[in-house]
């Protein structure tokens, strides 16, 4: 992609951990193990797969909440891989992250004014107007009452909520958002509002999105591109459209027959593909490719060498077999 504002290369994040007598036997838990992909400009790219594929630690380590064990985050012509702190506190204000949960990433001691001041106190920013009649703008922005300002979180609902995350995300005009699974902790019936909000603010302020979420139908929605994780590795990255009408993965396949159609006639005719087995363990990952013990098209090379992610027309895909 020739005007990227993100490109990730073999970016890898592992954590350490012990068991046994005095914690003696270690293991390496392999979250996110060499993954590529990009993000143009104004766009917005899903990050899906199941729970424990790696793609919430993917999204915090490009945004160095963790620091990555291997790989390139070039944000901007910039390796935040390398960025010393006063580097990364720099670009903090052009990349910023709204959390999953609404509830827990805000200070219940400081009042929704204070929150969304916050970036422009650590940043030395003094808005044009004024920081108080700049937050009580981006309120409005996202759809709260400005005079609600003085309130403190516990005093809104989850939506509510998430709306203020979003206004402080917002607080210094950045270029760059990860949405960590910014929906999935809210009703149904806010979920679409809060989408449609983000689709709009996107518009307006032409931002760009690493949108991370395990609900298909959301992302469909929203994403311009589509990153399939799994097990800490990327197995297909396609154009939206194509992915949902003929993903080239099994596992693709096997996640978009999970999604009802709300339609009975089509549901109780469309094929339906069941994953055999659990999910393996990130500390014990299966050699060669990593979804050949679910997969029904394996064979021995699956088991033996890990595939690259080769391009099939619009699409990348991670397979010896892609349909």
């Amino acid at each position: 992609m020739s005007d990227s504002i993100l490109q990730v290369k073999g970016l890898k994040k592992h954590f350490e951990g012990s068991t046994g007598l005095m914690g003696r036997k270690k293991f390496t838990i392999k979250a996110v193990d060499g993954i590529d992909f990009e993000v143009g400009r104004g766009e917005t790219v899903g990050l899906v797969g199941e729970s424990g594929c790696g793609k919430t630690t993917a999204g915090r380590t490009i945004m160095r909440l963790y620091d990555p064990t291997a790989g390139e985050i070039i944000y901007d012509g910039q390796d935040l891989a390398k960025a010393t702190s006063k580097d990364l506190k720099a670009l903090r204000s052009q990349m910023q992250m709204i959390f999953q949960d609404p509830y827990a990433s805000l200070n219940p001691r400081h009042t929704v004014g204070k929150i969304i001041a916050a970036p422009f106190e650590i940043h030395g920013v003094e808005p044009v107007g004024g920081v108080h009649k700049e937050v009580q703008m981006l309120l409005e922005r996202v759809g709260l009452n400005p005079e609600h300002i003085n309130r403190f979180p516990h005093e809104f609902s989850g939506g509510q909520r998430q709306r203020i995350g979003i206004a402080r995300a917002l607080a210094l005009r950045p270029k760059l958002i990860i949405a960590d699974e910014p929906v999935s902790a809210l009703d149904v019936s806010i979920q679409a509002q809060v989408v449609n909000l983000l689709d709009d603010l996107q518009d307006e302020f032409g931002l760009s999105y690493v949108f991370v979420a395990h609900d298909l139908s959301v992302v469909q929605h929203i994403s311009d591109r589509v990153v399939v994780m799994y097990l800490g590795k990327v197995m297909e990255i396609a154009p939206t459209e194509s992915l949902f009408k003929s993903p080239h993965h099994p596992y693709t396949k096997a996640l978009l027959s999970a999604v009802p159609v709300p339609d009975p006639e089509i549901e109780r005719k469309r094929e339906r593909i069941v994953m055999n087995g659990e999910l393996p363990s990130p500390a014990n990952p299966p050699q060669g490719c990593v979804f050949n013990t679910r997969c029904w098209k394996a064979q021995d090379i699956c088991r033996t060498t890990a595939p690259d992610l080769l391009q099939i027309g619009g699409s990348q895909v991670a397979c010896h077999f892609p349909e």
